[in-house]
């Protein structure tokens, strides 16, 4: 599922956010009505083909892409948000980093169960976040139906993390 216009747009930083990392920047994504366009529109494509009825984003560049594919979908908009930054009822996962360990929370309000979840999130990396996200879906007896993601940093082996799930990664590096 490539996506052409988006992949010419990502531009690598070197050295960023330390000596040694090219980092791999969407910000032109952003920029492109076009390049959006599209973006969305096969995600919304892969959720819709896995029966998406809710769309988790993951804080913060989920939310720029998950937003408009729930809107596509016509389906409600889930946060997977850092610890603390909701105000209701949560419940939180805990998950490891190279260098300790993070937490991602949900409303516990926010699927309802046996509800199918697509997972949205700008980059595969090692995986971690997108497994807690999964993770406190289930813990919410809803189902994930899939994950999609702009881009995937193969070399990092993320897919090792979600095993049993489907993925979309629309661009591979």
């Amino acid at each position: 599922m490539p996506a052409p216009i988006a992949a010419s747009l990502i531009r690598d930083v070197p050295d960023f956010p330390k000596p040694g990392i090219m980092f791999k920047d969407i910000t032109p994504i952003l920029q492109s009505p076009a390049a959006m366009k599209e973006v969305v529109g096969l995600l919304a494509d892969d959720a819709r083909a896995r029966g998406a009825e809710s769309i988790v984003g993951i804080e913060s560049r989920g939310f720029v892409f998950g937003v408009p594919v729930a809107m596509a979908l016509g389906v409600p908009f889930v946060m997977a948000r850092k610890l603390g930054k909701l105000p209701f009822d949560r419940i939180t996962e805990e998950y490891a980093l190279e260098y300790g360990t993070n937490t991602v929370e949900m409303h516990t309000d926010s699927v309802t169960p046996g509800q199918h979840a697509y997972i949205v999130d700008d980059l595969l990396a090692t995986g971690g976040t997108a497994a807690a996200a999964a993770r406190l879906v289930e813990r919410l007896n809803a189902s994930v139906c899939g994950f999609g993601f702009v881009v995937e940093l193969k070399v990092l082996d993320g897919r090792r993390n979600l095993r049993g799930y489907e993925i979309c990664a629309l661009i591979e590096y």
